[in-house]
């Protein structure tokens, strides 16, 4: 893993390590704010700008002052007709006259303006789908790293020792390196030749040998064994990957038990998970289901402004999701979501066929289940921290227990949505796992 280290020298009487902090500690306030605006608005805002103030005291960087209570200091100070020694001085926008309050001008506070996608980027920062089957759906198009030949630069754990000795030794040939045979060979003649008896020519010989085999060893120091021309690098180039594709069921009781509070609740739960979807994730799709006594796939238009009123049978949206998978989306190559909203109201002995159709079939192929009911702000202090409830809600407790992948929570406010949100899809490793 390459690590990274900035030697970059902080600018004159300033800090980095200050201003991280700063800008790790302005983008919490950012997250803060955008969270509390929409939790206590309407949750279609978050698709759009917004201006974050930020307190003036936060904006700036600490620094080392002098103690003006301890030390011993002189100070030779140009006399004036005002103040004598030992005056106060006031601060300015402290006191009367012109530097009061009321006459001064002051400083608004540090304003973020943040574009939608900004907005979106830090309200969804730390959420994702649970379990992702091998991490394969990436936020965006996934690359693997291919050989494409070979560079002059790169790390030195990608040098390619074969073609950077080829380089070497054609190098060698080309400026003809003298070999270590050559000087060997010199070196034999040299000492055969000092080991015979002395003469005139055998002197002369001596000294030329030793001037060859200087001129030689100069030669062979000046052409390196391997110069840094030679080296070479494997080349990689970032290759597409066709990313595992996941979708997500979004089903939502609009039958005749739920009324204009409970659908508005439901729809801003969908409304939120929707952006969440298209905002992180490149590649997936989305099937829109509603159920009365009877369900049926729609278009995202009519699933969320669409007015219908029936019986309640809930069943029929899990029947009608395991069609759709059937037909569709064949567990062996979808990573499968699905987010459920009702009131929890059912038709007597629908609960049994839930919990047999999400045992028997569906938990089997989905990687996460997360179930929302929506309650009656009346019975928040009764239902919210207990397992009573619906039969819907008892039904689907036992689910709960058996399977990791499935997660459930209750809703009774607006303001219930996003802290309910961020607990079933934040980050954390799922236990669940395909069967």
């Amino acid at each position: 893993m390459p690590i990274f280290i900035d030697r970059r020298l902080n600018p004159k009487d300033k800090s980095l390590g200050n201003r991280q902090r700063f800008l790790r500690r302005a983008r919490e306030e950012l997250k803060r704010s955008i969270r509390d605006k929409i939790r206590t608005g309407r949750i279609a805002d978050a698709d759009a700008e917004h201006t974050v103030p930020m307190p003036e005291r936060g904006t700036g960087e600490p620094s080392f002052n002098d103690d003006k209570n301890t030390g011993r200091r002189q100070h030779i100070l140009p006399g004036n007709r005002h103040y004598a020694q030992g005056d106060l001085v006031p601060k300015p926008g402290q006191g009367g006259g012109a530097s009061s309050a009321g006459n001064r001008p002051s400083e608004d506070d540090f304003r973020f303006v943040l574009s939608r996608e900004e907005v979106l980027d830090l309200f969804f920062e730390d959420l994702e789908l649970p379990d992702m089957v091998k991490l394969n759906l990436k936020e965006i198009l996934a690359f693997k790293p291919r050989r494409a030949g070979f560079a002059v630069t790169g790390s030195p754990t990608s040098i390619n020792v074969g073609r950077t000795m080829r380089h070497s030794h054609g190098r060698r040939i080309a400026l003809r390196r003298p070999k270590q045979e050559e000087l060997d060979a010199i070196e034999r003649e040299l000492a055969v030749v000092e080991a015979g008896p002395p003469s005139a020519a055998a002197r002369e010989r001596m000294t030329a040998l030793r001037e060859e085999l200087d001129r030689l060893q100069r030669r062979r120091r000046r052409i390196a064994y391997v110069d840094p021309v030679d080296i070479r690098f494997n080349r990689f180039d970032p290759q597409p990957l066709p990313n595992t594709s996941a979708v997500m069921f979004c089903l939502m009781d609009v039958s005749g038990s739920m009324g204009e509070r409970e659908k508005d609740l439901a729809k801003r739960f969908f409304v939120l998970l929707h952006l969440f979807l298209k905002r992180r994730y490149d590649r997936i799709e989305i099937v829109f289901i509603r159920h009365t006594h009877e369900a049926q796939e729609v278009d995202e238009e009519t699933f969320f402004y669409n007015t219908q009123s029936g019986g309640t049978v809930v069943s029929t949206a899990l029947n009608e999701m395991h069609r759709i998978i059937h037909e569709r989306y064949p567990a062996r190559e979808w990573n499968i979501y699905a987010a459920q909203a009702s009131d929890g109201d059912n038709f007597g002995g629908d609960s049994e066929r839930c919990i047999a159709l999400l045992d028997g079939k569906l938990m089997r192929l989905c990687q996460y289940f997360a179930y929302v009911e929506i309650i009656d702000e009346r019975e928040t202090h009764i239902f919210g921290s207990t397992e009573n409830g619906t039969s819907l809600w008892r039904a689907y407790s036992t689910v709960e227990l058996k399977w990791p992948n499935f997660q459930m929570s209750r809703i009774a406010t607006p303001a219930d949505i996003y802290p309910v949100f961020r607990r079933l899809f934040a980050k954390h490793p799922a236990a669940g796992k395909r069967a």
